[in-house]
This record gives C-alpha cells, sequence and structure tokens, in this order.
C-alpha cells in the first residue's frame, strides 16, 4: 500500500505539473503559456494600453509594492521617534530599500550530451532581500525561464514568507531548458554543475540560500543538489543537507511536503470562507455546503486543492488544462478523476465529465462560487476579468491576476486571496523541514511514546477515581476513549504536526490579514492587506537591525 502511494505521489508531482506547463506543438515541447490547444492566439489577452495591465511580471509585483507602501508609510512614520522630517526621510528610506532585488546571478556553462554534442545552458539565481537570512525559493527548469521572472518570483517569495511569518528572505532560480528534452543522466549533470556553480558564489548554504522544488523539477533535483553540496562546498558542514528542502524523505525530507501548497490554499479559503463578514460583502452564504468550484491546472497543487476542498463538502464542477477542459455540474472526484490522469496523461476523455465546449480559458467564466487559478502567472487580466462570474478566487499559481484585473474584480464585489498569502503553504513546510535538518531529529521523535503513555495513565487515573468515589460495589467501571481521541492517543506523527503547525500559521496570518483590512479600510482589497502586513514586518526588521553601511 505505501509503495502505490508513493508511486501515485511520484507520477502527480511529475507527469502532472510537466504536462500542465508544458505542451508538445510543432514537435518541440514548448511552454503553453500563452498558446490555446485550439488555435495559435493568446488565450488571456492584456490590454497593451494599460501599464497596469500590460506589465511584466516583475514590474507586477512591483506595482502591487508601491501601492501597499504607499498606504503604509504615514503609519510608520507616527510609530517613530525623533523630528518629523527626519522620520520620513528613514521610513522611505527603508521602504526604498525594500523594492528591488539585492543581486541577480546570471551563470552560462556547458554540458556534453549523450550524442556526444556539447550544448550550452543558462541559469540563474535572484536573491531579493537578506533581511531574514538564509534567502529561499526554489528552481525552476523551463523554456521561457529569463531573469525578470526569477527577479518577480524572489520579491514575491520575500512577501510571502514574511506573510506567513516564515523567517526567510526571497529568492528564485531556473535553468532555461526544457527536462522533457533531456535524459535523466544530462538533468543530473547539469543539475549538480548548477549547484556548484550557485555555492561557489554564495548562492547556495542552509544559512545562506535554500533551493526548494518547482515547476520541472522535484525531489528527485533536490537530492541532487543536497549531495552535491554536501560532497563539495559543505563538506565540513554538519548540516549540509538543510542546503535545500522538498527532499525525498530518505534524504532529510519532511512527510507532508508534498501537499503542503494545496493544502494550504484550502485552509487560505477556508478562513475567508467561514467570514460572515467578507461572504455578505460577496453575497453567498458561509461555509463550504452546496459550494461549486473550478481549478485552472491539474498539477500538484491543483490537485491536492481539488482533494482538500472536496473533503470539506464543496464541488468541483470543472477543470481547465492546457489541451483540454472538463465540466460536470454534478460534480468531478478527484481521486477518479487523478487515477484517469495517471493512466492517460491527460484529464480529457475522462469519462465522467464532459468535454468542455469552446477555447479553454472560457471554462474559466463558468457559474460557479470559487475559482482556483493554479497554473499560471497573468491568466486573470482587464478584458477577462469581467466575464467571471466567481465570487472567490483563490491565487494558488504565482501572479495570476494583473493589477487592472484586480481592480475590475473588486469593483465586481468579488473576493480575491492573493497568491502571497494563500499559497505558503508550500514554503511554510519547507520551513518546518529546513528546522527538522538543523535539528537532526525527526518531529514526534522524543515525545512520541511519552504522549501516548500519558494518555493510557490519564484514563486509568480517570477509571481509578470513578471507582473510588462510588465504591466496590459498582465494579470496575470501563472508561471507553472516543473515536477522535483514540485516534490521538498514540501520539503526534510527523505529518500530525506538519499539519497542525501549517493550519495554525495559515489560521493567525489570516487574521492578521483581516485585521489590516479592517484598520485601513480596504475591504476587498486583501491583497493590499497582505502587503502591508508583509511590508510592516520586514522595514521594523530592517529598522531594528539598525543600517550599518549607510
Amino acid at each position: 500500500m505505501l509503495s502505490k502511494c508513493v508511486a501515485r505521489v511520484v507520477a502527480i508531482r511529475g507527469v502532472a505539473r510537466d504536462s500542465l506547463l508544458r505542451s508538445l506543438h510543432g514537435g518541440q515541447l514548448v511552454a503553453p503559456k500563452r498558446m490555446s490547444s485550439s488555435g495559435g492566439h493568446d488565450p488571456y489577452p492584456v490590454d497593451k494600453s494599460d501599464p497596469e495591465d500590460a506589465a511584466s511580471f516583475f514590474e507586477m509585483v512591483e506595482l502591487y509594492y508601491d501601492k501597499a507602501a504607499a498606504l503604509l508609510e504615514p503609519n510608520l512614520v507616527k510609530q517613530m521617534t525623533g523630528p518629523v522630517e527626519d522620520r520620513e526621510k528613514r521610513v522611505r528610506g527603508i521602504l526604498r530599500m525594500i523594492k528591488p532585488c539585492n543581486r541577480v546571478m546570471a551563470v552560462t556553462f556547458p554540458i556534453r550530451r549523450d550524442n556526444g554534442e556539447f550544448e550550452m545552458i543558462e541559469g540563474w539565481r535572484a536573491q531579493h532581500s537578506d533581511h531574514k537570512t538564509p534567502t529561499k525559493g526554489g528552481i525552476r527548469y523551463a523554456k521561457d525561464v529569463c531573469a525578470d521572472e526569477v527577479k518577480a518570483l524572489a520579491s514575491l517569495m520575500t512577501y510571502k514568507c514574511a506573510c506567513v511569518s516564515v523567517p526567510f528572505g526571497g529568492a528564485k532560480g531556473g535553468i532555461k531548458i526544457n527536462p522533457k528534452l533531456y535524459s535523466d543522466y544530462e538533468l543530473e549533470k547539469i543539475t549538480r554543475r548548477f549547484t556548484i556553480e550557485l555555492a561557489k558564489k554564495g548562492y547556495l548554504g542552509p544559512g545562506i540560500d535554500v533551493p526548494a522544488p518547482d515547476m520541472g523539477t522535484g525531489a528527485r533535483e533536490m537530492s541532487w543538489i543536497a549531495d552535491t553540496y554536501q560532497q563539495t562546498l559543505g563538506h565540513y558542514d554538519m548540516n549540509a543537507h538543510a542546503c535545500v528542502t522538498g527532499k525525498p524523505i530518505s534524504q532529510g525530507g519532511i512527510h507532508g511536503r508534498v501537499s503542503a501548497t494545496g493544502r494550504g490554499v484550502y485552509h487560505g479559503i477556508e478562513m475567508f470562507i467561514n467570514n460572515a463578514n467578507y461572504m455578505g460583502t460577496v453575497g453567498i452564504p458561509p461555509g463550504f455546503g452546496n459550494k461549486t468550484f473550478i481549478v485552472q491546472g491539474f498539477g500538484n497543487v491543483g490537485l491536492h486543492t481539488m482533494r482538500y476542498l472536496h473533503r470539506a463538502g464543496a464541488k468541483c464542477v470543472g477543470v481547465l488544462e492546457w489541451d483540454g477542459s472538463i465540466f460536470n455540474p454534478n460534480g468531478i472526484d478527484p481521486r477518479e478523476l487523478e487515477d484517469w490522469f495517471l493512466e492517460h496523461k491527460t484529464i480529457t476523455g475522462f469519462p465522467k465529465a464532459q468535454a468542455y465546449k469552446g477555447p479553454e480559458s472560457s471554462l474559466m467564466f463558468e457559474k460557479c462560487d470559487i475559482l482556483v487559478p493554479a497554473a499560471i502567472e497573468k491568466c486573470i487580466t482587464k478584458q477577462n476579468a469581467k466575464q467571471i462570474k466567481a465570487k472567490i478566487i483563490a491565487e494558488a499559481a504565482n501572479g495570476p491576476t494583473t493589477l487592472a484585473a484586480d481592480k475590475v474584480l473588486r469593483e465586481k464585489k468579488v473576493l480575491v486571496i492573493p497568491d502571497l498569502y494563500i499559497n505558503a503553504g508550500g514554503v511554510t513546510v519547507s520551513y518546518f523541514e529546513w528546522l527538522k535538518n538543523l535539528n537532526h531529529v525527526s518531529y514526534g521523535r522524543l515525545t512520541f511514546k511519552y504522549e501516548r503513555d500519558s494518555n493510557y495513565h490519564l484514563l486509568e487515573s480517570v477509571q481509578k477515581s470513578l471507582e473510588g468515589k462510588l465504591g466496590k460495589t459498582s465494579g470496575s467501571i470501563s472508561i471507553t476513549p472516543s473515536e477522535a481521541f483514540e485516534k490521538r492517543m498514540g501520539g503526534a506523527s510527523e505529518k500530525d504536526i506538519v499539519h497542525s503547525g501549517l493550519a495554525q500559521t495559515m489560521e493567525g496570518s489570516a487574521k492578521q490579514i483581516m485585521s489590516i483590512a479592517m484598520q485601513y479600510n480596504l475591504g476587498l482589497d486583501i491583497r493590499s492587506a497582505a502587503y502591508i502586513s508583509s511590508v510592516s514586518k520586514i522595514f521594523h526588521t530592517y529598522n531594528e537591525a539598525g543600517l550599518t553601511f549607510t
């Protein structure tokens, strides 16, 4: 049974993610970001005359930052001491420090292909902020990776970590290859060489910069990175395996990491959908009961989000993929769809749903309560935001909504739960894995037996107390634990602790965001509230640490 579960996870992490993010077109594997299976047009066009819609990914993140910083600045000035002019200068100066990427490294190196040919490989690693160390962010393998993309994702990681109070700065890396076109041996050579380049230049280490899986990479690549670092520059470092997260369990990984982002998305939606004030504003009753949802992207995040929402009582009516979409108003079972996908490597043809007629992107415009974009950035634009009928949009992907589209959605009374909060489950559990590696002991190992024995002693104590109170005539009294308590009597496993910690993190962060939204009278502008929460924490870190070299 365990081996089957592992096989399912590996298949979904690899096959589903890769099939979602790349497509076979014209004999070449290419990224399907702006390609429809029904034609060569852009399925998510932007208004090029509107800077807030046409901005690049990095510019888009900076625009969101600027908006939050402008709202936050007056309050920060009030919190400072000293002459007003000096306070204003210090606040503006620190806010200007936070915004740009601290550094971006570009590397080019050769590899010998299996056929004897030589090829030059390009890669980047961006470190956005050192307000907390190490910096943290994934490494992706994709043909469309560029400096702008890694800078955008690194800056978003900074704000994401701060939003959920994970003590990392933001980073991101990428190699400009399509992993489908390389053998496993070639990918291992590329990964290990890139690891050496990162380590030599100060972009890798347990206390410096800690990568994680991303598009086109997984536990296998993270294991190669950890091994390469440990065998070379990290040879004398007992914490060497903490240089990367998302590793296999045997290499120091952690239970619950695979489903972490999707589980975090579920908890994020849960916090807002159970809030009567927000649901009253968007016009639907609180709770998951009788709610419908559509998922864009059936990769790792989309699958696990679908699973948890289904278990909570919501009904999936549509799944959108690059090579086709399916629709069933009566509901789609995530396990059955997963089984079909693993066998056929596509969701098309799934017998318990009908093929969606029309462009895949149009499925996002069907009536539902919750829309979960879990695939690509900038898929919700000024032009198509007007057609979205969902009342809640949960940004499981990074940067799916342009600034112009965000305004349109708020005017329509649509609640957008932003990416920097709702998809932070992955980095939260990566933090737990990093701590596990530094502690050199798995969660629960030191307390598991003690907790189990304590619970049995508790039941025995209750039994003896009742028998003593009621007297010997009543005979022996049997204490039967409830089903829920019986499941927990054995103590918390590592997976239990990870799930509990993730739920607590998402709950606490949501409460902070809601409080800020109320304080600044932001209404449904949850994104600005989340950015204010993040930027405020980063500001105070810089301010209280002092500015050493200025």
